[in-house]
């Protein structure tokens, strides 16, 4: 196996050269739109002031400060990675998910990045911008808090560690909260998405079908072609029934949709989203990130669970990673775990996007670099992702300030607390389980 030194060394040459493409340039300062008074959400609290705008490289970003602004700026790190071009608007669907923390009196703002896409070290990149941005717009707040949400916690995590501190020797970033986050990193965080197609194909045979062109599933699609997530829906729903009640499909409907989620492990309700980035976000990474070269491998896995092991070992499509990719795409996305700021993370134990077993390898990554002191993690009993129970995030909130003001670090068991004084705010449950450590 390759030394840690040995990888970065091959990825920052790669990146340097023709691995890893960006696809981005500086962009003309034309693109730039300084920050405008747009329309709060609704969701927002009355007498929230909000701005959009676009930087030099292109990213929409929104700001919301509210009425009785306690100082603290977030700035929020999306997830995704969404391959669409991004849209002005797109910010406001983050600012809605998380207007908690406007609520809780924090100013928030957020960026579709420079495009749409993979690229951690992008958007890490875009999302610092945007810190500069509204401070230059709106004046240096007491405090900065970096989040990062689901694949924008990758993101976060690599910001922090990029740019938590400025040439000048000064903390651009006060703390850092990262919320179901793919923490991981790129190397290790989408493998299972590979499994996913091989095991899918096995079974299915129409992603692709024997009529159309064939490729290597590890590309997601064959270099400028195009899926629907209608159309892949339907693919699924023609093999496994999926939205049919279980009475109603077929034999071998439902010997498909049995042996796929119990050999791969994702739930039924995610199934179609998890096919979709084996598809498009691999496309992208291969074939515009990666110059076409493969980061997945199965060449050496035992699948296991199906109604035959033995012949879905011997049949299913096989594919080992080109090591210069996998290098490549540790560069841009895998974390050091040499952080610098308070650190807390909330996870869903049973999130059926972003596995909690992102978190464990977190951990170890952090001790690994022995910055363990400086990372806090909690975990909910929730099978969900996107958004977790609100007053769960008041309690975050609540918990960093503590510890910046006093550099004590909190635990589950402070956060739970911090919770239950907004759980009859928010009329929703705190449901932190300071006993679960993932594995």
């Amino acid at each position: 196996m390759r030394s840690v030194i040995s990888i970065l060394t091959l990825a920052g040459a790669i990146w340097a050269g023709a691995g890893f493409h960006d696809l981005v340039s500086a962009q003309s300062e034309s693109l730039t739109i300084s920050p405008e008074p747009a329309d709060c959400p609704d969701s927002l609290p009355q007498g929230t002031v909000c701005h959009s705008g676009r930087s030099a490289d292109g990213a929409w970003f929104w700001t919301a400060y509210p009425r009785d602004w306690n100082g603290t700026l977030i700035v929020h790190a999306h997830g995704g990675p969404r391959t669409a071009e991004p849209q002005r608007n797109d910010p406001v669907e983050d600012l809605e998910r998380f207007s908690v923390m406007v609520s809780e009196g924090y100013a928030w703002a957020g960026s579709t990045y420079r495009r749409g896409g993979y690229g951690v070290r992008m958007a890490a990149a875009d999302t610092d911008a945007l810190r500069q941005i509204v401070w230059d717009a709106f004046g240096k707040p007491k405090r900065t808090i970096l989040h990062g949400q689901s694949w924008g916690g990758n993101v976060a995590a690599k910001a922090a560690e990029l740019y938590a501190v400025s040439a000048n020797g000064e903390r651009n970033y006060d703390g850092v909260i990262l919320t179901s986050g793919l923490l991981a990193g790129g190397s290790q965080g989408y493998g299972f998405r590979a499994d996913l197609r091989a095991v899918y194909q096995f079974y299915c045979h129409n992603h692709p079908r024997a009529t159309e062109t064939q490729y290597p599933l590890w590309q997601g699609l064959p270099e400028g072609a195009a899926m629907t997530r209608a159309e892949l829906t339907a693919r699924v729903e023609e093999c496994t029934g999926l939205s049919l009640a279980p009475e109603a499909r077929s034999r071998a409907q439902a010997d498909a949709l049995r042996n796929i989620l119990s050999v791969v492990g994702v739930t039924q309700d995610n199934l179609v989203s998890h096919l979709a980035w084996g598809t498009n976000l691999f496309q992208d990474m291969v074939w515009k990130r990666l110059d076409g070269r493969n980061p997945f491998s199965n060449a050496h896995t035992t699948y296991q669970g199906s109604d035959d092991d033995v012949a879905l070992n011997q049949g299913v499509e096989r594919f080992e990673a080109d090591p210069a990719a996998v290098a490549a795409l540790a560069y841009d996305a895998d974390l050091t775990g040499n952080i610098v700021l308070p650190t807390l993370t909330m996870h869903a134990r049973y999130d059926p996007t972003v596995f909690v077993s992102h978190e464990a390898a977190y951990a170890r990554t952090v001790a690994d670099a022995g910055r363990s002191n400086l990372l806090s993690q909690v975990f909910t009993t929730e099978a969900l992702h996107s958004q977790l129970s609100l007053p769960q995030y008041a309690g975050m909130l609540i918990a960093m300030t503590h510890w910046l003001d006093t550099g004590e670090k909190p635990d589950a068991d402070d956060v739970l607390a911090a919770c239950r004084t907004r759980a009859q705010t928010y009329g929703q449950p705190c449901l932190i389980d300071p006993e679960f450590v993932p594995q």
